[in-house]
């Protein structure tokens, strides 16, 4: 408009024009410049003008509006209010009531019309576009990109399907011993050092034909992670607690995970059959952490067993059949597959592998399944045992293969329709987990500047304050140059393991380093054997590889070895941290420590005449150990340390020596002769000796 009312200045014609908001304006045109606007593709209506001399009127039925622009396109949807306008333009309110000439009285106000929305962005240069209302359409948005959990099903749809019991207690407790004697196997025997490393899961047919997924879960304080996951997939807790040691302090743990879990708990008191065994003290420690077992009028089931001998079992089996017919625990097995994460793994030949517990519909071969951000489509289904199965359904364990992706233990496990599907909701959470770290990132980001700002505005106001006095150092700040060797010892690590869940614990344990002496760096870790890559890195870095329970490649070992690079294998966690303590120990420091050599007892101080001076010599006996005139001295009184120094002489009699021994009387003078002494000063000659660290790191085991 701005333009037209410049072209409109020297008009000799007058010119009457309405726009559709009922305003009304005049101005004075010519025909040449008429002509040129309408040229100009301008919108236009009816206008009247007449010669100023003659009075002539004629009408035209063209008026200039408003240009056809071609500026920024906005979106914009029906029913947009003025203060979300304001928003899509990034402009305040006023500008909005400007373009729309004063019409629009509140920013609540809706605008309805398009053609008059469109009018308003074109007098502000710009064109728009219709789109979907944002805020109806964002939950919609969501629910067709990801996948969730159908809702519960009717008790009607509910078929029986085989508890899944959690065998819970510390380490050591006969936790898996219990279950090698319920399926006749052999686990322990299988097992390092007679630790669980991960969760298995398994189904065991009783004698009396009932059917039972088991997990065991590892009792190492290392596992609690594991342990909780356990917990919250389950539908009985058996509690294992060892007579001979009773309630310890995984054992407390794992009775807090089955609370949060509202899990029912069922109590083996295990290893009724050793010589220190009191069953009647591990009931009482049990009520006293909670457990109200029924032999002490609480509703909690306690029975005594013996799992390597295979004591009482029959009565456990029975316990845990009646609870679960109490429980009245079923699932839905129609519809889509709904499972959970037990465990993953990489295997050399079969690729990436997850255990799984299908809760609800029927798993079979090909099925398009989605678990985090990993996604995978059925190939193979194996049991423990490592049969190929068919189908799965709710209840029961099952190894999947064909993930290309390992989805992380405790995720849920849903089935998609195609693979197109899986891709896009697995593309949807990764970006929602990116979105999320950009936000914790801009956090830090904004912090970082605050504490820069904050300084560098402290450091103004001095300056000011100075006046024409200049701070030191005020001129331009040479560059930092980074330091290549850093006085802190450190230990790389690499680490690498057999299964996502054990990785983890390890992982877990290793983050509760916080020692200052050295620094330990994760420089890499994962799930399966020992790549060339995993070697560079730890040539570049000068770090050790920790294989846990993997297998490495014979070429990969020669590499190894001509890299310089030590690659450890273990398959007990607690071994692995005690030679990462071991490596710790190696790059600290020694230490100076004060080695005490003998002690002696101030009896009278004398003053003997050198050169024109008269200084004090300490006249002692030797009370305890060896004085060494070499030796360092420290004098206490009142026990407090008055001096620290070196002999100038030692003398027995009028003779110079060299050592004093026990229940000896000598003279002792101090190169510091200002130093006097008392009757009754004690004198404690020690050596400064060099001792190797030990790392104070305590992982928890």
């Amino acid at each position: 408009m701005q333009k037209l009312m410049v072209l409109l200045k020297h008009s000799q014609l007058f010119c009457t024009y309405s726009y559709p908001f009922n305003s009304i304006c005049s101005n004075v045109i010519n025909v040449g410049t008429y002509r040129q606007l309408s040229a100009a593709k301008f919108h236009t209506s009816s206008v009247i003008w007449k010669r100023r001399k003659t009075g002539e009127e004629k009408k035209v039925n063209r008026i200039l509006e408003y240009p056809k622009v071609k500026g920024e396109v906005v979106e914009v949807w029906n029913n947009i209010t003025a203060e979300e306008l304001a928003k899509v333009l990034k402009k305040d309110f006023n500008y909005i009531r400007d373009i729309f000439l004063d019409e629009i009285k509140s920013p609540k106000t809706v605008i309805s019309d398009l053609k008059y929305l469109q009018q308003g962005l074109r007098r502000s240069g710009r064109r728009m576009k219709i789109i979907a209302n944002p805020s109806n359409n964002k939950e919609q948005i969501i629910v067709d990109k990801d996948v969730f959990p159908r809702p519960p099903a009717s008790k009607s749809e509910l078929k029986s399907r085989p508890p899944v019991v959690t065998v819970m207690g510390h380490v050591d407790h006969g936790k898996t011993t219990l279950l090698d004697a319920l399926r006749h196997s052999s686990v322990v025997e299988q097992e390092f050092g007679g630790i669980t490393q991960h969760i298995g899961a398994f189904s065991v047919t009783l004698d009396s034909g009932a059917k039972i997924t088991f997990l065991d879960t590892p009792g190492h304080a290392a596992f609690s992670a594991m342990r909780a996951r356990g917990a919250f997939v389950t539908d009985i807790v058996v509690l294992v607690v060892a007579a001979d040691d009773g309630v310890m302090e995984q054992t407390l743990e794992s009775i807090r995970m089955a609370r949060e879990a509202k899990v029912p708990i069922l109590v083996a008191i295990n290893k009724i059959d050793s010589p220190k065994a009191d069953v009647g003290r591990t009931e009482q420690m049990l009520v006293e952490a909670g457990i109200q077992i029924e032999k002490l009028g609480g509703d909690v089931q306690a029975i005594p067993i013996s799992a390597l001998k295979k004591q009482n079992l029959n009565l456990l089996t029975e316990a845990l059949v009646l609870q679960a017919e109490l429980l009245e625990v079923g699932a839905d097995p129609s519809g889509p597959v709904e499972a959970v994460v037990v465990e993953s793994r990489l295997d050399s030949n079969k690729g990436k592998l997850c255990t799984c517990i299908v809760q609800r519909g029927i798993l079979t071969k090909g099925n398009i399944l989605v678990a985090g951000t990993a996604f995978c489509k059925v190939r193979n289904l194996h049991d423990a045992e490592g049969k190929v199965m068919k189908e799965v359904f709710p209840g029961y364990p099952v190894e999947i293969e064909g993930w290309k992706d390992l989805p992380a233990p405790g995720e849920l496990v849903l089935q998609v329709e195609t693979e197109k599907r899986a891709r896009d909701v697995v593309k949807f959470r990764q970006d929602k987990l990116d979105a999320e770290k950009l936000e914790e990132d801009a956090v830090m980001i904004a912090e970082k500047r605050a504490h820069h700002e904050k300084e560098y505005y402290e450091r103004l106001k001095l300056k000011r304050s100075l006046g024409r006095y200049k701070l030191k150092n005020d001129g331009p700040r040479k560059p930092e140059i980074p330091k290549d060797d850093d006085p802190t010892p450190a230990l790389n690590v690499i680490l690498k393991s057999d299964v996502d869940g054990t990785l983890e614990a390890v992982l877990n344990a290793l983050d509760t380093y916080d020692q200052d002496g050295c620094k330990m760096d994760l420089v890499h870790y994962g799930v399966g054997s020992v790549s060339e890559t995993d070697v560079e890195l730890a040539q570049i870095f000068k770090g050790i590889i920790y294989a846990f329970n993997v297998n490495c490649n014979p070429n990969i070992m020669d590499l190894a070895e001509n890299a310089g690079v030590q690659i450890k294998f273990y398959n007990v966690i607690y071994k692995l941290v005690d030679d990462v303590k071991e490596e710790i120990n190696k790059r600290l420091p020694e230490k100076e420590v004060e080695e005490v050599v003998g002690e002696a007892t101030v009896l009278q101080q004398f003053e003997v005449n050198q050169g024109k001076k008269k200084n004090p010599v300490a006249g002692c006996r030797c009370v305890k150990g060896t004085l060494r005139k070499s030796a360092m001295y420290k004098v206490i009184r009142n026990n407090s340390i008055i001096h620290i120094g070196q002999l100038s002489s030692m003398r027995h009699l009028k003779d110079e020596v060299d050592t004093i021994k026990t229940n000896t009387e000598c003279g002792l003078q101090l190169l510091d002769k200002t130093i006097t002494f008392e009757p009754g000063d004690s004198i404690i000659c020690y050596q400064i000796k060099m001792e190797r660290q030990t790392t104070m790191w305590d992982p928890g085991f």
